[in-house]
C-alpha cells in the first residue's frame, strides 16, 4: 500500500496532477463512506479535494468539532443530531472562528444540551440559515425559538417535542422568519389556536404544517384555511377538530395536496368528504385509526380524485369487498394503500381492489386475518411493481404466497412477514429479490439457519432484519449473514437464545450496525459483547434486558470502544416473567 500511496498519492504525477474540481467529481460518484475513507487515506490528493468540495458533514463527537468545520469550509449542511454531550459552551466554541457563510441546514435534533446560548452563537455564525430541525430537544422553549427566530432567511423549522415553545415563542418566530416555507409543531401542546392564528397571518409562504397532536380546535382551522400556498397539513390525534372545522378548511383558499386526520377521534367520513368538495386535487389521504365506517357520500367523493390521489390509508376501518372493489375503481392511481387492522378484508376485495390499482407499490395488510395466499396472487398478478408489503399477522399466508411475490415482484424491497406461517422455503423464495432492504421475520418459529442462508447468498443489501423469537436460529446463521449482509443497520435478535459468544463475533464484523437487540440471549457474555463494541463503531442503540451473563468486563468494552452509543438497555427485569411480550 505505501508504494501505491507514493506512486499515486504523493507526486506531481497521477492523482496527484488533477484539478481539485475534477477528484471532487470523482468524490462525488463514490457512494460507499468506506470507499471514500480509502480514497483519502491512499491520496493526499483525494484529501485535499474533499475538504475543499465536500458539502454534508454528520459528526457522531464533539471533541473533533472546531477541526471538522475548519477543514471542510465548503459545508453546506451540518448534522449535530448524534453529538450526545454537545452543550453551549462546546457549540459555541467549536463555532468561534469558523467560515460557515455557506451552511444551510442546520440538525440538532435530540441535541438537548443545546440552549439558546448556543442556538444564538450558531445564527450568528450562519447568515445564510434556511433549515433547522430541533425535534425532540424536549427542554426547548421560548427563549430557544426567540434565538432561532433570528434567522431572517429560515425556510424551513421543526420544533417538534419542544415542549416548552409556547404562543409567545411561536410569535418571535412568525415574526422574525416571514419566509417560513415548512413548520412542524407535533407535541408542542402549549401552543394554542391564539398561536396558530397568527402564524396564518404572518407567514403567508408556508407550504407545509404539522399540528399534530395540539390541543387546538376548529378555529384554528379556519385561520389555516386562510393561506394560499399550504399543500400539506397534518393534524393526528387533534381530538378538539371535528367535521364542522373540516368544513371551515374546506372553504378556504388553500391549495392542499396532503391531509393527515389520523387518530383525530371527532372525525369522520362526513367530514372528510366535504374536504374532498374543496380540495380535488388531493393526492395523499391518511384517515388511519379514526373513522369506523366507510360513509356512501365519502366513497363516491373519492372518486372526484381518480386523477390526482396517490396515498390512501384508512387503518382501523370496517371494509368490505364492494367498497376495496369502489375504491379500485375510484382511485385507479394509488401507489399506495393501508388497510392495517381493518375488518372485512377479504381475498375477494383485494382482488377487486388490485386488478384496478396496478401501480401500486406499497400496500399494508397487517392483521387482515382473512387474507390467504389467493390475495398475494392477485397482488403478484397485477402489481408487480410493488416496493413494500406489510402482512404481519396474516397466519394463512405460506411459502407458495410468498413464491408468487418472489417470483413476480423483482422490485420488493421490504416485506414484513411476523407472525406468519412462513418457512426456510419462502426464504429461499424471496432470495430471488435482490433489492430486499428490510425483511420482518418475528415469531416465524419455522425460520432456521437454512432459510437466512438462502437470504445471505443474494441479498447483500439488506439493512433491517428483524428475528424476535426466532428460536431455531443459531450462531452459523449470524456467520453468513456477517458474510452476506454487510450492509445491516438494524438487527433483532430477542429471544433467539441459541445464540452464544461466537455468533456476536461474527456481527463484530457488521461495521454499518446502528441498532442491535439482544434482549433476554442468556449465553452470551462479556466476550460477546466486546466483540460487537470492538467491530460494529457506528452502533447506536443496544439492547440487553435479561442477559444475564453478561458482566462488567462487556459494559466496560462498551463504555470503551462503543463511542456513538446514545442508549443501552441493560435492566435485568427478575421480576418479569422468561416469556414477557415484546412490547415489554
Amino acid at each position: 500500500m505505501s508504494e501505491e500511496v507514493q506512486r499515486y498519492g504523493g507526486g506531481g504525477g497521477g492523482v496527484g496532477a488533477l484539478s481539485l474540481d475534477l477528484l471532487g467529481q470523482v468524490l462525488d460518484r463514490v457512494r460507499e463512506p468506506r470507499d471514500r475513507k480509502a480514497c483519502r487515506l491512499v491520496s493526499r490528493a483525494f484529501a485535499r479535494a474533499e475538504a475543499a468540495h465536500r458539502r454534508a458533514l454528520r459528526v457522531l463527537r464533539r471533541e473533533p468539532l472546531a477541526r471538522l468545520l475548519r477543514t471542510f469550509p465548503a459545508l453546506e449542511r451540518l448534522d449535530l443530531s448524534a453529538c450526545a454531550s454537545l452543550d453551549d459552551a462546546s457549540l459555541a466554541a467549536a463555532l468561534a472562528g469558523a467560515d460557515l457563510a455557506g451552511i444551510r441546514r442546520v440538525c440538532l435534533a435530540r441535541a438537548n444540551g443545546v440552549g439558546w446560548r448556543g442556538l444564538d452563537a450558531l445564527v450568528t455564525a450562519c447568515p445564510k440559515l434556511e433549515v433547522v430541525d430541533l425535534s425532540h430537544c424536549v427542554g426547548a422553549g421560548d427563549r430557544e425559538v426567540a434565538a432561532v427566530a433570528a434567522a431572517t432567511g429560515l425556510r424551513e423549522l421543526s420544533l417538534e417535542k419542544c415542549l416548552g415553545v409556547t404562543d409567545m415563542g411561536l410569535a418571535k418566530v412568525v415574526v422574525g422568519c416571514p419566509k417560513l416555507e415548512k413548520l412542524s409543531l407535533k407535541w408542542c401542546r402549549e401552543i394554542s389556536d391564539i398561536g396558530i392564528d397568527l402564524l396564518s397571518k404572518k407567514c403567508p409562504e408556508l407550504r407545509s404544517l404539522d399540528i399534530s397532536y395540539l390541543k387546538v380546535g376548529n378555529e384554528s382551522l379556519r385561520s389555516i384555511s386562510s393561506l394560499e400556498k399550504l399543500e400539506e397539513l397534518a393534524m393526528v390525534c387533534c381530538s378538539c377538530i371535528d367535521d364542522d372545522g373540516l368544513e371551515l378548511l374546506s372553504k378556504g383558499s388553500n391549495s392542499l395536496q396532503s391531509v393527515d386526520v389520523s387518530r383525530s377521534d371527532h372525525v369522520t367520513t362526513q367530514g372528510l368528504a366535504s374536504l374532498i368538495d374543496g380540495h380535488n386535487f388531493l393526492q395523499k389521504l391518511n384517515a388511519a385509526d379514526c373513522l369506523h365506517e366507510m360513509g356512501q357520500r365519502f366513497l363516491t367523493n373519492l372518486a372526484k380524485l381518480k386523477e390526482t390521489l396517490t396515498v390512501l390509508r384508512l387503518d382501523g376501518l370496517e371494509v368490505s369487498a364492494s367498497v376495496l372493489q369502489a375504491i379500485g375503481e375510484g382511485c385507479n392511481n394509488l401507489v399506495e394503500i393501508s388497510l392495517s387492522k381493518c375488518n372485512g378484508v377479504t381475498d375477494e376485495g383485494i382482488s377487486s381492489l388490485v386488478a384496478r390499482c396496478s401501480h401500486l407499490r406499497v400496500i399494508d395488510l397487517t392483521c387482515c386475518h382473512l387474507l390467504t395466499d389467493n390475495a398475494l396472487d392477485s397482488i403478484a398478478e397485477n402489481c408487480k411493481m410493488v416496493e413494500c408489503l406489510r402482512l404481519e399477522s396474516c397466519s394463512s399466508i405460506s411459502e407458495k404466497g410468498v413464491e408468487q411475490i418472489a417470483i413476480c415482484c423483482p422490485n420488493l424491497k421490504e416485506i414484513d412477514l411476523t407472525d406468519c406461517r412462513v418457512n426456510d422455503a419462502a426464504l429461499q423464495h424471496l432470495a430471488k429479490c435482490s433489492e430486499l432492504l428490510i425483511l420482518k421475520l418475528g415469531l416465524c418459529s419455522s425460520i432456521s439457519d437454512k432459510g437466512l442462508a438462502f437470504i445471505s447468498s443474494n441479498c447483500g443489501k439488506l439493512i433491517e432484519l428483524d428475528l424476535y423469537r426466532c428460536t431455531s436460529v443459531t450462531d452459523d446463521a449470524l456467520a453468513a449473514l456477517a458474510n452476506g449482509c454487510k450492509k445491516i443497520k438494524m438487527l433483532n435478535l430477542c429471544y433467539c437464545n441459541k445464540i452464544t459468544d461466537s455468533g456476536l463475533g461474527h456481527l463484530g464484523s457488521l461495521e454499518e450496525l446502528t441498532n442491535l437487540e439482544l434482549r433476554c440471549l442468556v449465553r452470551i457474555t462479556g466476550i460477546g459483547i466486546s466483540s460487537v463494541a470492538i467491530g460494529c463503531k457506528n452502533l447506536i442503540e443496544l439492547d440487553l434486558k435479561r442477559c444475564y451473563s453478561i458482566d462488567d468486563a462487556g459494559l466496560w468494552a462498551l463504555a470503551r470502544y462503543a463511542l456513538n452509543l446514545r442508549q443501552v438497555n441493560f435492566l435485568q427485569g427478575f421480576s418479569y416473567p422468561l416469556e414477557s411480550s415484546k412490547e415489554e
